[in-house]
């Protein structure tokens, strides 16, 4: 579209209030370089002010695969001549990609076909919501590389989704998950045949356009937030943020849409 920046590294569009971020190396299996890196943090962090005009973010992978990871050739030949200093920097780099997902106010969804491994299945992870075609796995590869299983942030995000013991086992293996058994973990919030994924995705595309942006922003902002809390302040900030949201515009929207009869117009305000 017109007006739209262009990211070097990765395809995006935007449309109807929904991005799209389509990793485009399918010749690499859309492996991760640090330009990709560096692009997904800086356009995740542009979406931060942008809750009112994006509703919805979605990433997905071009060809055979979602992303599997980062580049043999282009980031670990490279990490392994770097100083402490440097490799400390491209950490930051990579984690910075998972916080803005998680922080930004956008529902997430991750569209994943075919594998996504290491730091790709960490950045499915990230996503609200995961979608996966019958044929797409998961490896979370990283102690196979002489690594430890915990990076970018997954040792609090696995967890959180599939429980503690399962979540050990998937990083300090690595082994293959296939998409139903991510079903069947949690890990995935559906599973469908390979040439249905277009359709489920905008499926949840629709049904969180017609929520109120400034609801699901602050529903995220909890998930997050109560993770860590202990219950009688996830209590209290629930009620904060509630106070804050039934004085807000969208509030007396959908009660003026109830009365009159008609879908309420949300705004984000």
């Amino acid at each position: 579209m017109s007006g739209v920046r262009k990211w070097e590294h990765f395809d995006y569009d935007e449309r109807d209030g929904v991005a799209t971020l389509t990793f485009s190396r399918p010749e690499r299996l859309n492996a991760l370089t640090f330009e990709v890196y560096a692009d997904v943090r800086d356009l995740t962090d542009s979406l931060r002010s942008r809750g009112d005009e994006i509703r919805v973010l979605v990433i997905r992978g071009k060809g055979r695969g979602f992303c599997s990871g980062g580049d043999v050739d282009e980031i670990i030949a490279r990490l392994v001549e770097m100083d402490t200093r440097g490799v400390y920097e491209f950490a930051r780099t990579t984690g910075a990609c998972v916080r803005n997902l998680r922080e930004i106010p956008q529902p997430v969804i991750a569209a994943v076909n075919g594998i996504a491994a290491g730091a790709g299945a960490v950045l499915a992870a990230a996503a609200d919501i995961r979608v996966l075609a019958e044929s797409a796995s998961f490896r979370y590869l990283f102690t196979s590389v002489g690594i430890s299983g915990g990076d970018m942030g997954v040792c609090w995000l696995l967890p959180r989704i599939v429980g503690m013991g399962r979540a050990a086992e998937i990083l300090l293996l690595g082994g293959k998950i296939t998409s139903h058994e991510a079903e069947a973990w949690g890990l995935a919030s559906r599973v469908v045949p390979d040439a249905e994924l277009d359709a489920a995705v905008a499926d949840y595309v629709g049904r969180f356009k017609e929520l109120a942006p400034w609801g699901l922003a602050m529903t995220k902002e909890m998930l997050n937030r109560a993770a860590s809390m202990d219950y009688s302040s996830a209590i209290e900030m629930e009620a904060w943020t509630q106070t804050l949201l039934m004085t807000a515009e969208d509030f007396r929207e959908f009660h003026a849409g109830f009365t009159g009869k008609r879908k309420p117009e949300f705004r984000g305000r």
